[in-house]
């Protein structure tokens, strides 16, 4: 099974009431049992969401299947209406890209997705590669390739770490198809964390929402960056 089809399938298992869903120039979330995130995907933005101002009259097994959907905007809403029925499991607490750190001495390591303060993997890591779909941040003299390199420099990685807006994009299953032989860790408040997708990957890193109706001020008002504070914490479950 895929991990877009088993997510749609637990949301519509666990179907709540739709209390707010929140688009935000970043960040995209939707209340119901819990406070859901995800990255509102805006490569390519197609610009509108198909019945917009109508999504609280879903519930959350119906906003789940936007996940299927080419329009990545109504994707990120799907993800974060699956986010939303979760109960977060962790068994520790922090950054999923310091807990890469030490595993990542002496090894080929490959990100998908360039997240902030990524200087030291370089420092310490064999072979240190990005694959980025954002044509303004693709870098070849940095190592920092086109995503399309995937099919290249994937199989050759002891650790892959993946952005969880993969998910939405619908590129995460290949990529850890690719990723066989690494170590895996799906990272990002997109994130969802669940047990059961330690069958995929080794490691989740995403949130644990402390402050819902918080969060959903500061996201409608151009919430950037995520750190851990009183809204939420950063957390990691690993095998």
């Amino acid at each position: 099974m895929r991990i877009i089809d088993y997510l749609v399938s637990l949301a519509k298992e666990k179907d709540y009431e739709v209390k707010n869903v929140t688009i935000g120039l970043t960040w995209t979330c939707v209340l119901s049992k819990n406070c859901g995130m995800a990255l509102t995907y805006k490569l390519p933005l197609f610009g509108e969401i198909a019945n917009a101002g109508e999504l609280e009259n879903y519930t959350t097994g119906k906003l789940a299947e936007l996940l299927y959907s080419w329009n990545l905007l109504e994707a990120s809403v799907g993800l974060a209406a699956i986010n939303s029925v979760i109960d977060p499991l962790w068994n520790y607490r922090g950054n999923g890209l310091d807990f890469m750190l030490e595993m990542s001495k002496g090894k080929k390591v490959v990100m998908i997705g360039k997240f902030p303060n990524v200087e030291k993997f370089k420092e310490i890591a064999q072979q240190f590669i990005i694959l980025e779909l954002n044509p303004y941040l693709i870098d070849p003299l940095n190592n920092i390739f086109p995503s399309t390199a995937s099919e290249f420099v994937i199989e050759e990685a002891d650790v892959l770490i993946i952005t969880s807006s993969t998910i939405i994009n619908k590129s995460v299953d290949r990529l850890i198809q690719l990723g066989k032989k690494a170590y895996k860790i799906l990272v990002g408040p997109s994130t969802p964390m669940i047990k059961d997708l330690l069958d995929f990957v080794d490691a989740l890193a995403g949130i644990k929402v402390n402050d819902p109706q918080n969060l959903i001020k500061k996201i409608s008002q151009g919430y950037g960056m995520v750190k851990p504070s009183d809204i939420l914490d950063f957390i990691i479950l690993a095998k």
